[in-house]
């Protein structure tokens, strides 16, 4: 593939970002101007139709940005560490496991605190927080020894943890009546369906340690991709940069799951895409693979609105009807390049 210039792409990303932001308000089974945010005292009309805007789809455009651009760097962020393109930010096994302790809330759990909330977030959430950092600690302790974090190590016990996680997640869905069955189908395909001004606050202050965490380590990451042993000779604290790195990832896709389900291919497909289109630098494809993702979210979300409208489509299964076409052609395409007889 041939390398386009990096602030080309950002720049066209910068353009194409705030136009889908408000297509994504305009848009929707009764068509509105954005205008309308900044409407006054009016029309009954007009004050009908800034509701709608400020109750639901301008959080829930806002939640579309912070998931999809937050979910897009942990996986550029994965693939760089383990220094590979295929990496994804649920190999940590945190997807997993806040998929199972959802279904286990919503099973044997919501009777307990029925109604109840906390920041927002239903008694599955919380559920699904406690089960995605379990995952996670399990993880870190089974791949950490006195000698370091291997990451070849926690690659395979995020693949088993997972594997757990998912096991249990069946017997959970074996006890599950038909009305806890729809609803943890509907968990597991990713909605933004229940996004509110709470939950836009959660996600964007997990949005916020990222901007302020990741950039400090763009030059680490892009060591890495020359191994472990060469980032140690470059200076680099190896453990210390992995360690924060798995932390502030876990965090961000953990809160994304909670407030929005699991959305899949986000952070496989846009860092891959950015990563053939730009090059591997992390200074430029961080910021590169934020855009991209916000942008692919926002626009998923807008056709799950529209496209069978008034009902919806989950965002999670369109950017994975979206996202495995377009990875699949990549693959074949670096195949073909990587084909010596055609050559």
């Amino acid at each position: 593939m041939e390398r386009l210039n990096s602030r080309t792409v950002i720049g066209g990303l910068l353009l194409a970002l705030p136009l889908c932001f408000l297509v994504y308000l305009a848009i929707g089974p009764r068509l509105i101007s954005p205008l309308a945010l900044f409407a006054g005292s009016g029309t009954e009309a007009l004050a009908r139709d800034a509701v709608i805007l400020n109750a639901i789809r301008l959080p829930r455009a806002v939640m579309a940005v912070l998931v999809g651009a937050s979910l897009a760097v942990c996986g550029a962020v994965m693939q760089g560490l383990f220094r590979n393109p295929l990496a994804d930010p649920s190999l940590i096994g945190v997807s997993s496991g806040a998929s199972a302790g959802a279904s286990f809330m919503i099973v044997f759990g919501a009777s307990i605190m029925q109604g109840n909330q906390l920041l927002g977030l239903s008694v599955v959430s919380i559920g699904a927080v406690a089960g995605a950092i379990l995952a996670v600690f399990l993880v870190y302790r089974l791949s950490t020894d006195r000698y370091g974090t291997s990451v070849i190590t926690m690659l395979l016990s995020g693949v088993a943890i997972g594997a757990v996680a998912s096991a249990l997640n069946n017997l959970f869905t074996y006890f599950a009546d038909s009305v806890m069955l729809r609803r943890i189908s509907v968990w597991e395909m990713g909605n933004l369906e229940g996004a509110s001004w709470e939950r836009v606050a959660l996600m964007a202050t997990v949005a916020l340690v990222l901007c302020w965490r990741l950039p400090r380590y763009r030059s680490a990451l892009n060591a890495f991709l020359l191994g472990e042993s060469e980032a140690r000779y470059l200076g680099i604290d190896v453990e210390r940069v992995k360690k924060e790195l798995i932390f502030v990832t876990a965090l961000a896709v953990g809160v994304s799951v909670v407030v929005v389900g699991n959305i899949a291919f986000v952070g496989l497909v846009v860092p891959h895409m950015l990563r053939g289109a730009m090059g591997p630098d992390h200074r430029a494809l961080l910021p590169g693979v934020a855009l991209a993702g916000a942008t692919l979210l926002l626009v998923a979300d807008m056709a799950a609105r529209t496209l069978i409208s008034p009902a919806e489509l989950p965002a999670g299964i369109l950017t994975v009807l979206v996202g495995a076409p377009v990875f699949f052609y990549l693959l074949i395409r670096n195949r073909a390049l990587n084909n010596p007889e055609k050559m």
